[in-house]
């Protein structure tokens, strides 16, 4: 039993803490995205995604985050959400005229995506985190999101 606690303890404190850290700003040159990231949450390097970004993931693969710009085609957001093909189920969404943000649950997981339209790209994040510690990641979710901008 002590054993669980212990381990409950440090999966909610790691996120929660995060959440009052300063953040690290990330920014893609060749679209002017930006994004400001707590670094010491997502502190791997996990690739790149389609079109200009970074992909992030935290020191133990439970959670990751994309940061991506694409070429804006001139599609509203639910338009390009929409050839998206997003999976069924989606819990939560918003579509704006200038951007849209979606989020469901899927094997465990809370995935969420978010992507502001300017006029020449499409400035996303998209994040993904373990289901059980939802309310620990709320804030972190928050914060990123409403740092997103582009150029």
């Amino acid at each position: 039993m002590m054993k669980n606690a212990a381990i409950l303890i440090v999966l909610c404190a790691m996120p929660a803490a995060a959440g009052a850290e300063s953040l690290s700003s990330y920014r893609i040159p060749e679209s002017g995205t930006s994004v400001d990231i707590p670094a010491s949450v997502f502190t791997d390097e996990a690739g790149r995604p389609d079109g200009y970004g970074v992909q992030y993931r935290t020191g133990d693969g439970r959670a990751d985050l994309t940061v991506q710009a694409v070429p804006n085609d001139g599609s509203s957001p639910a338009a390009f959400l929409a050839r998206k093909n997003p999976p069924p189920g989606i819990i939560y969404q918003r579509v704006a005229p200038r951007f849209f943000v979606v989020s469901s649950t899927r094997r465990g997981k809370i995935w969420y995506d978010r992507c502001n339209f300017g006029s020449r790209y499409v400035h996303c994040v998209l994040i993904n985190y373990p289901a059980v510690e939802k309310r620990q990641w709320d804030a972190i979710v928050t914060r990123i999101s409403h740092t997103l901008s582009g150029g």
